[in-house]
């Protein structure tokens, strides 16, 4: 009460003295200036050092008025931290609204992650463009997350929905990798669960599926029928003979695969092993997702890739037919 007191003399002299009253010393600095100026307000800050901050940027036209305008108003320990973008044109009252209503500014950065990333791909890409540190965040990929569709889940490939993501800056490396899998959990609908009960795969199954079809097709309106492929290659206990398992296998995408390259010794070789790899070898999208769920029923077991069709295959049901395709196409 004395601080008021004492506050409410003081201005009284500068109004004997200046001939201002206080009314005029809430309105803005400059009304027709509505330049933006950008504010940090620190947890913790008392409306004194608010006061002192908005003068120093010249927001203001007295830290005293500030203060009593606050006490006024009922904002006295109420305006909240954060960054404000606030102007001259603003007068005492609204810079006071706008602290008190917490409008802040909210720093953001974007990423994108293609269809088809690797954890190494996500993990380049990051680093890349400076939002993780290499190290934080393949302990983060490491760590267990308390998902449905990770039950049993010995690794995260796969799982990082591919998508643009907006984050706030200063998000952690695990606070990334939480919102890429709360992305795949919005996705994975309840519906999709009881397919995969009804198809008689489990999770990885089902993502590994996927995760072969995003590598192999192209051309959207061919991902259920690369799918059903697969489905009728694994129904009648044929090897799939999936280069892009050979790919992952190798590190790199190669155009053309040598015999070596097919014999290599692993179980993510689908020339020499039945069924599907162990593991998802990519980032399957929503796409090749409900084309594993929902393949194309027909009678083809082969494909190759189509000369001069940007991507899109030719699909055989008989490996002579598979054949005289890939010579016509060559």
């Amino acid at each position: 009460m004395k601080k008021i007191l004492l506050l409410s003399l003081i201005m009284m002299l500068v109004m004997m003295f200046t001939g201002c009253n206080l009314d005029e010393m809430r309105n803005p600095v400059d009304p027709d200036n509505t330049d933006v100026v950008q504010i940090t307000v620190n947890r913790g800050a008392t409306t004194s050092s608010i006061g002192t901050t908005l003068i120093e940027a010249e927001l203001i036209q007295s830290e005293m008025v500030f203060k009593m305008a606050a006490k006024e108003l009922g904002a006295d320990g109420k305006m909240q931290a954060g960054d404000y973008e606030l102007s001259k044109s603003m007068s005492t009252d609204d810079i006071i609204e706008k602290l008190v209503s917490g409008d802040v500014v909210i720093n953001t950065f974007t990423f994108t992650i293609p269809e088809g990333f690797e954890l190494k791909d996500i993990t380049a890409r990051l680093v890349e463009e400076g939002f993780v540190n290499q190290t934080k965040f393949e302990e983060a990929l490491m760590k267990s997350y308390d998902y449905r569709f990770l039950e049993g889940q010995d690794s995260l490939e796969g799982f990082l929905f591919p998508d643009t993501y907006e984050m706030k800056m200063g998000a952690t490396e695990d606070e990334i990798v939480v919102r890429m899998l709360d992305r795949f959990d919005e996705i994975f609908k309840d519906e999709y669960y009881s397919r995969l009960d009804e198809l008689g795969m489990t999770m990885n199954q089902l993502v590994t599926l996927a995760s072969i079809v995003e590598r192999e097709a192209q051309a959207k309106e061919e991902f259920p029928i690369v799918s059903g492929v697969f489905h009728n290659r694994i129904e009648d206990g044929m090897l799939l003979q999936s280069c892009a398992t050979v790919q992952y296998i190798l590190g790199e995408r190669k155009a053309r695969l040598t015999y070596d390259d097919i014999a290599i010794d692993s179980p993510f070789n689908t020339y020499i092993n039945a069924g599907l790899p162990p593991s998802p070898i990519a980032s399957p999208g929503k796409l090749a997702l409900e084309s594993a769920l929902f393949p194309e029923e027909h009678n083809y077991y082969y494909f190759v890739v189509k000369k001069g069709g940007n991507g899109t295959h030719v699909f055989s049901e008989t490996l002579a037919g598979h054949n005289k395709a890939k010579e016509e196409n060559r």
